[in-house]
């Protein structure tokens, strides 16, 4: 049997990127294996063909790690491996957020897509290849898809952009965006940086969309040489003409006065009472039409029943609930987004470059080592700082290798914060993906390892949520680690920013321009953005960073297309957004405290000769364990002899460091020492001056007069001071008593 296989490559950033489809996994919609170098990818897509009937478009997006893929067996009991680790997780999204927005308003079709990695070797980002996979297969198959996408991974490294780093090269970055698009603009962007400026961050995305194009052509060479399939039909769900103009009579106006009411769960439950009202008109209308049909006789007169464009008959309830729920919708967007771009004021009442009202709060939980509450409008963030030492480190087995991490930051969306109710227990892609968007945020504002040797856990309890949680919980972290004592570089603040634009209708005179038009539309950025206008608009952008500059961004885009002149303008309004906040939480607390919180472990750092670690340790651990017993405290030791002694009592640290310094003090000539005499001899006394170290006192050096017994002046047990006189080549050492003692006259 003959199997046609297709390919296309393209060389991208030196590096060579190719597309296979038609050898493997022949019965999904489509599959595409994606190669650089010795790096592989496997990626597949099924749609369903028949609708799910959900209000929203249920795709997921799989991306599997195999530790084959790197010649290793996973760690853990099993020996296999088991749930998708959070580096997964995050490249699932990744994979996900860009491609959403390709497919037609309405696609409830049970989408699946599932990327495997085949083989790795960390020179090329595996989830860059899985997002170019992703575009890839669902371009070449029938199902319906507004690509190609392109995704790339830029990283500048001693002041130059590169592309598509290896692991090693992502480490000596300075900014490290990964960034999806189409030929008409980006659709999201994802990284973390080192304080780069505005200009940097630009320049870095422009330079990421040039080089995009390849892989553009790419996808659709090999769309050509598989046979150019056909995309599948699809319609989706239509309301009637004459049912949506008569929702569209009915609650017109009634839709823009809930729109105007600024508290949420008002104006949340203004909606819902609409719809309900809504609803019972339209069906008391139905009624009315399917008696006009059967009787010819009704209460209202023919004409205020008779104008629905097909049989009465045909709009059940349920097809009458959706086409309120799908108007409604239409209207409430249309309205919110037509009225800010008129009014230039938001669902709130305020102008598009204002941030809401900011109240800070640190140190109110009196046990915890550092608390920030931080409240901006409706969004309340508590963030805490636990502070542990190495053996609270994450230990993590990822393809790339075995590694460790000291800094964690773990954020919790519980249903309640947005007055809902709802399972708890284990973490979502979204918190998963939200709090790793913090985390890099804060990343950057940490001391070194070495000057501060703690393993540091952020946690974010997200309170009330309307716009923006994730920068919530990056000022409420902030917060929390000044008032835990990290000496941190910085206080960070985050901002999420949205954006209305639409094209301009008919020809305007000169001079006769609306406020916010640029070009060929109208654009209105907004700051600090609340849920509705993430929901009803054109892009969320997320951007954290200090008064010295960004430390991490995020972007999605629903709109088709974003000029760069527009982007450019975000993130300008987005430093200022992000100044305003850092000043208000300067109010509360600007540097960190002198002091760790009297519950914090203090971690105190010794530094001895590699050689003298097993003696430190001792056989099977019996004298580090007997250290460890005697004082209370834990001791962790490196390879490189730097000992970390950690206790919340300082006289512990103290005395565990004064054993240790025993233990590894060498002897030295002319020194002297405080002594246990550990033998006795007819010769003289074996006296120990250090542990595990003991010199010879012969009898003639323990007076200056002369004695015929050395139990005359010593017993086993006694305590002696002694001057070492010499240390031999052979290791013995010389001890005199007398040499410290006057001599009689």
């Amino acid at each position: 049997m003959s199997i046609s296989c297709y390919k296309s490559s393209v060389m991208l950033g030196g590096k060579e990127v190719s597309i296979e489809s038609g050898l493997l996994a022949r019965q999904s919609d489509g599959c595409v294996l994606v190669s650089s170098g010795e790096d592989k990818v496997l990626v597949t897509v099924v749609s369903l063909r028949e609708e799910s009937g959900l209000d929203f478009f249920p795709l997921t997006v799989e991306y599997q790690e195999r530790f084959y893929s790197a010649g290793k067996i996973p760690g853990g009991f099993f020996r296999r491996e088991g749930r998708p680790s959070y580096e997964a997780t995050l490249i699932s999204r990744m994979i996900d957020r860009p491609l959403r927005p390709c497919f037609p308003k309405g696609y409830s079709s049970d989408t699946q897509i599932v990327a495997t990695a085949l083989s790795y070797s960390g020179s090329f980002p595996m989830g860059i290849l899985a997002g170019i996979g992703a575009s890839s297969a669902l371009h070449i198959s029938d199902i319906p898809f507004k690509g190609p996408v392109g995704s790339v991974q830029v990283v500048k490294i001693g002041g130059e952009l590169k592309l598509n780093p290896s692991l090693e090269e992502e480490g000596e970055a300075s900014l490290n965006f990964i960034v999806s698009g189409t030929r008409g603009g980006l659709l999201m962007v994802e990284g973390e940086a080192s304080f780069v400026s505005e200009e940097e961050a630009l320049e870095a995305l422009e330079f990421a969309h040039k080089s995009m194009g390849p892989l553009f052509d790419m996808q659709e060479e090999l769309r050509e040489k598989s046979g150019s399939v056909a995309k599948r039909e699809w319609s989706g769900f239509k309301v009637e003409k004459g049912l949506r103009e008569e929702i569209e009579r009915f609650c017109g106006e009634k839709i823009k006065g809930a729109l105007k009411v600024s508290d949420k769960r008002k104006r949340y439950k203004a909606f819902d009472t609409l719809k309900e009202e809504t609803l019972v008109h339209v069906m008391q209308l139905v009624e009315e039409g399917e008696k006009w049909e059967k009787e010819g006789k009704v209460s209202k007169k023919p004409e205020e029943v008779s104008h629905f464009s097909l049989p009465i008959s045909s709009l059940n309830g349920e097809v009458v609930k959706k086409s309120v729920e799908e108007v409604l919708g239409d209207l409430r967007y249309d309205y919110s987004r037509s009225d800010l771009l008129d009014t230039q004021l938001r669902i709130d009442g305020r102008k598009p470059n204002e941030v809401r009202g900011i109240s800070c709060d640190v140190g109110f939980l009196p046990r915890v080592h550092g608390s920030g509450l931080f409240t901006r409008g409706e969004t309340q963030v508590l963030g805490t700082v636990t502070l542990g030492t190495g053996d609270d480190e994450q230990k993590v087995d990822a393809l790339s290798g075995f590694s460790k991490k000291s800094f964690l930051l773990h954020y919790n969306f519980p249903p309640y914060c947005v007055g809902e109710t709802g399972r708890l227990g284990g973490q979502s892609r979204r918190e998963i993906g939200h709090g790793f968007l913090a985390e890099k945020a804060l990343k950057a504002v940490l001391p070194d390892h070495s000057k501060f040797p703690y393993t540091i856990r952020v946690v974010s309890e997200v309170l009330e949520s309307n716009g923006s949680s994730s920068m919530g919980t990056v000022c409420s972290g902030s917060m929390a680690l000044l008032d835990a004592g990290v000496p941190i570089k910085e206080p960070v603040a985050g901002i999420a920013m949205g954006l209305i634009q639409e094209e301009k209708k008919g020809d305007k005179k000169e001079g006769d321009k609306k406020r916010g038009e640029k070009g060929s539309k109208r654009v209105v950025i907004l700051s600090d953005i609340l849920g509705d206008e993430d929901h009803l608009g054109d892009m969320d952008f997320k951007v954290a960073g200090t008064l010295g500059g960004i430390t991490a961004l995020q972007m999605d885009i629903k709109a088709e297309s974003l000029s760069f002149s527009v982007l450019r303008e975000a993130l300008s309004q987005a430093r200022e957004g992000r100044l305003h906040i850092l000043e208000e939480m300067a109010k509360i607390l600007r540097v960190p405290r002198e002091e760790l919180s009297r519950y914090a472990s203090r971690i105190e750092v010794m530094q001895i000769k590699p050689e003298k670690i097993r003696e430190v340790i001792g056989s099977g651990g019996k004298v580090i364990n007997k250290i460890i017993e005697d004082t209370g405290v834990k001791v962790n030791i490196e390879d490189t002899g730097k000992v970390y002694i950690s206790s919340v009592d300082k006289e512990r640290i103290d005395r565990a460091r004064e054993i240790i310094e025993g233990i590894c003090a060498e002897v030295e000539e002319g020194g002297i020492y405080e002594g246990r005499v550990e033998k006795l001899a007819a010769f003289g006394a074996f006296v120990e001056i250090l542990p595990k170290t003991s010199g010879l006192l012969h009898i003639s050096e323990i007076s200056h007069r002369r004695i015929k017994e050395v139990s005359e002046v010593l017993q086993e047990g006694d305590k002696v001071r002694v001057k070492v006189l010499q240390v031999g080549d052979n290791g013995r050492i010389r001890l005199s008593r007398k040499a410290l003692m006057e001599r009689d006259n």
